[in-house]
C-alpha cells in the first residue's frame, strides 16, 4: 500500500467530478427517456441502427459500438422487440451471426423521442459548458476511451 501513487488534490478533483458529473447527467437522461418508455440503452440502440446503412448492423458490432456485453444488449433488443421498434435476423453471410434492424415503426419513435433527448443533454451538459470546456472534456474523454478499447 505504500507503494500506491495516491492521486494529488487536482487528480482526485478531475475523478470526483467525472463521477459526479456521470452520474448526475445519467440519471437525468434515464428519467427522461423513461418517460417515453425506454432505457438509455434501447435509445442508444435505436440511435445507432438509425445511423447504419439500411438501418441494420450485427450484435456484435452493436455490442461494441455500445461498449455494452452481447447478452445484456440481447436483452435490450429482445425488449425493444416487443413494441416492434426492432427485430433480428440471421446473417446470410454467417450462419452463428444474427443482424439487428431497426423497423418503420421504430425509426418514427425515434424520430419522436430524440427532440427531447437532445433538449435533456443540452439542459443537463451542453449548455452548461463553454466551447473551450467542451473541447477539453471531448479530447479527454475521447482519448480515454480510445487508449480503453
Amino acid at each position: 500500500m505504500a507503494d500506491a501513487k495516491w492521486l494529488n488534490e487536482r487528480e482526485m478533483r478531475t475523478w470526483q467530478g467525472f463521477l459526479a458529473a456521470g452520474a448526475l447527467v445519467g440519471r437525468e437522461i434515464e428519467q427522461q427517456l423513461k418517460q417515453e418508455g425506454l432505457s438509455h440503452t434501447q435509445y442508444e440502440v435505436l440511435v445507432r441502427l438509425a445511423a447504419a446503412p439500411e438501418g441494420r448492423l450485427r450484435m456484435t458490432e452493436l455490442a461494441d459500438a455500445l461498449y455494452t456485453s452481447k447478452s445484456g444488449l440481447s436483452y435490450q433488443v429482445t425488449q425493444l422487440e416487443k413494441s416492434d421498434l426492432v427485430r433480428r435476423e440471421p446473417c446470410e453471410t454467417d450462419v452463428r451471426g444474427v443482424i439487428a434492424i431497426l423497423t418503420e415503426h421504430g425509426r418514427g419513435r425515434l424520430e419522436q423521442i430524440a427532440p427531447g433527448h437532445v433538449a435533456t443533454v443540452r439542459r443537463v451538459l451542453i449548455d452548461m459548458l463553454t466551447s473551450e470546456q467542451q473541447d477539453a472534456i471531448a479530447d479527454g474523454l475521447g482519448t480515454v476511451a480510445q487508449r480503453l478499447t
